[in-house]
């Protein structure tokens, strides 16, 4: 049994502040919590809070997930976005063949398989989408669903899954047997009416991809998707807080209007997270960075190089949030919703959980980063 002892300076449980706290960990879960200064290994300055979990992630660290569906493909993105504090992370693969779903399904299920740090599942935002919501995916690639389709969502060996679809493509049956396989089904890329929303909704789709992006909008005669997203008090909502995406004051409002608890930030990265790469080849297109927008060639926002910490501090200072809440939209939150527990309330740095957990200072900024008692970073 491997053990270590770790002194924080000040801690964040997910509920409630605490200072000179240590914690034991043993074989990646947390044992203890108090405040014996025997046999530390570890003394960290600064404030340790429960690790992001990012819910949408396409790439980092030079490496698109779609480009190279591999165990070592996931292990760079990872590593790239656990220097800003993501302890687990979705692999999200984008409109694609159906070959390269099936081979990013037996990536995830190879890297469940050998323990790989921080893979929670997959998220497959598309093929089954809006033509006129696509944003920066392939056309070519949208199509309805089909047997070969399901051969890829109904295996068990790949952790959780997360579908994004349009329900306009989709049919209420199909949501319902996506729902019965334990399948997480968000609503993104769609320009359905408030009514069809509606009704995907109540077939147990229970989310919303990067809220109001790609979405028919709040209007005052066609509340939309966006108006189905606002209204429903069980549904969680995924926002990207870059500032490109979604208005500052949009923001506010979604987050006014929703439950507590129910947004999450994501981040939708690009491979140039952690990486100075100015550009990247993106299908048969090249995505460009330029003032912290990725733009591709064909014109559309192509994903962002958006990472957590930069989403909670963007919330903290430009949304006004309080650190607490911001970092709970970052960790409890996005696990809330695909753990499907609703209990806020509910502390993440507690005896018994894993050893996940990020080393802020005083400016917001990641100085370490643990994933089941490793520091990876």
């Amino acid at each position: 049994m491997s053990q270590i002892r770790l002194h924080a300076q000040r801690l964040f449980d997910g509920q409630n502040y605490s200072d000179d706290q240590v914690i034991t960990v043993r074989d990646g879960k947390i044992i203890a919590i108090d405040q014996s200064t025997n046999n530390i290994d570890h003394h960290v300055k600064g404030l340790v809070a429960p690790g992001f979990i990012d819910l949408q992630v396409n790439g980092g660290g030079g490496a698109l997930f779609n480009d190279s569906p591999s165990v070592e493909n996931i292990s760079t993105i990872i590593a790239a976005h656990s220097r800003f504090g993501t302890t687990g992370l979705m692999p999200t693969l984008i409109t694609d063949k159906v070959e390269v779903m099936a081979q990013a399904a037996e990536a995830i299920a190879q890297a469940l398989k050998e323990n790989a740090l921080g893979v929670l599942g997959i998220h497959f935002e598309g093929p089954h989408l809006s033509i006129a919501k696509k944003g920066a995916h392939s056309a070519e690639f949208i199509r309805p669903i089909t047997d070969d389709e399901w051969q890829v969502l109904e295996r068990k060996d790949i952790g959780n899954i997360i579908v994004t679809l349009a329900p306009e493509t989709v049919s209420v049956a199909d949501i319902e047997r996506m729902v019965s396989l334990g399948i997480k089904v968000c609503l993104g890329h769609t320009n359905a009416d408030f009514v069809t929303a509606q009704e995907a909704l109540d077939a147990g789709a229970n989310g919303f991809t990067h809220l109001f992006n790609a979405m028919s909008p709040l209007q005052g005669r066609a509340p939309g998707v966006v108006g189905a997203a606002l209204l429903n008090d069980q549904a969680s909502c995924g926002l990207i807080v870059d500032g490109h995406h979604v208005d500052l004051a949009t923001c506010k409002l979604a987050i006014k209007t929703k439950p507590k608890g129910k947004v999450f930030l994501v981040t939708d990265a690009m491979p140039p997270v952690g990486t100075s790469d100015k550009e990247f080849a993106f299908f048969n297109r090249t995505v460009h960075l330029a003032d912290g927008k990725l733009t591709s060639t064909t014109g559309e926002l192509a994903g962002s190089v958006l990472d957590m910490a930069t989403a909670v501090r963007n919330c903290h200072q430009g949304l006004n949030i309080a650190l607490d809440e911001a970092i709970r939209m970052a960790s409890q939150y996005p696990k809330n919703y695909l753990m499907g527990c609703d209990n806020e309330k509910q502390a993440l740095l507690i005896i018994g959980a894993s050893a996940d957990f990020v080393v802020l200072n005083e400016s917001v900024e990641v100085q370490q980063t643990w994933i089941s008692g490793q520091r990876v970073f």
